[in-house]
């Protein structure tokens, strides 16, 4: 599945700029550009010295905004056996749900339902599966509106943090270690918050290659808005996603998959790990 990067450069620019509690003018006056330049930068319009200048001022890498701006990066396809994703429309933007199997015992577990299970439980059946676990990234309506189809009304256990409870699933706090294991998967529940209050990202071994399933966390190219705390939002996502091997698998809860070495290179919200 080919899907779109989920933000544009100028989506990086405003979330930098709410984030940072910035103004047009202040930013302007920062960087040394009018308040029209930032303006028409937020708009879509696209001016290479202009995107230079601010970058810095937002905390973004000035090359990879640019590069964003002018299309020119995608991610490399994942091909890796034992993981599905599935996109799904919701109101006007899609959501990514996925899943993940044991191909020896075929027991299988579900990350978020985004807003319409039923593929993924055709897939299910079609491939002879069994769901037994399904983990919520967090509970903002989009990745969990189907959650008592897919659980069939609770038959399957379905987990989320103790911050983000919500019906049909039973909570779990990271002060008890917790972690599961599905057949040869193992899965660990990371603190990634700062999107949502309780926002987790599970990193899953097992398959072929590591796995981390971010939620809203981090996109390719960008990252979920800091709706509760930009600046934990950065911090979390440093601490428990980048520090993962480069080769890490990314799903994210929006746009194309990726990888942890992609993103330390092409993400313009982390500017440290660039070259």
């Amino acid at each position: 599945m080919s899907l779109p990067l989920e933000d544009l450069f100028n989506d990086v620019i405003g979330k930098s700029m709410r984030g940072l509690s910035l103004s047009e003018a202040e930013v302007a006056a920062k960087a040394g550009v009018s308040a029209e330049a930032i303006a028409a930068a937020k708009g879509g319009a696209v001016d290479d010295v202009v995107l230079a200048k601010i970058a810095p001022v937002l905390g973004l890498d000035g090359a990879s905004l640019i590069t964003m701006a002018h299309n020119g990066w995608m991610p490399d396809a994942v091909n890796l056996p034992g993981l599905a994703q599935f996109n799904t429309t919701y109101h006007d933007m899609t959501v990514n749900a996925y899943l993940m199997w044991d191909e020896q015992t075929k027991n299988a577990v579900a990350f978020d339902t985004g807003a319409d299970a039923q593929p993924m439980i055709d897939f299910i059946k079609e491939n002879g599966l069994t769901l037994t676990q399904i983990f919520i990234t967090h509970t903002h309506p989009d990745h969990i509106l189907d959650l008592a189809n897919l659980s069939g009304d609770g038959l399957v256990p379905a987990h989320v943090h103790v911050k983000e409870s919500c019906a049909g699933a039973k909570t779990f706090s990271l002060d008890e270690k917790p972690a599961w294991k599905v057949g040869s998967l193992q899965i660990e529940p990371r603190s990634t918050w700062g999107h949502s209050k309780g926002g987790i990202t599970y990193v899953v071994s097992g398959l072929a290659r590591t796995v981390a399933i971010v939620g809203d966390a981090l996109f390719a190219s960008s990252m979920g808005g800091g709706m509760v705390s930009f600046a934990e939002a950065l911090a979390t996502n440093r601490k428990e996603i980048f520090s993962l091997a480069d080769e890490t698998v990314i799903c994210p809860g929006h746009g194309p998959l990726t990888t942890v070495g992609e993103e330390k290179a092409h993400n313009p919200f982390y500017p440290e790990y660039k070259a």
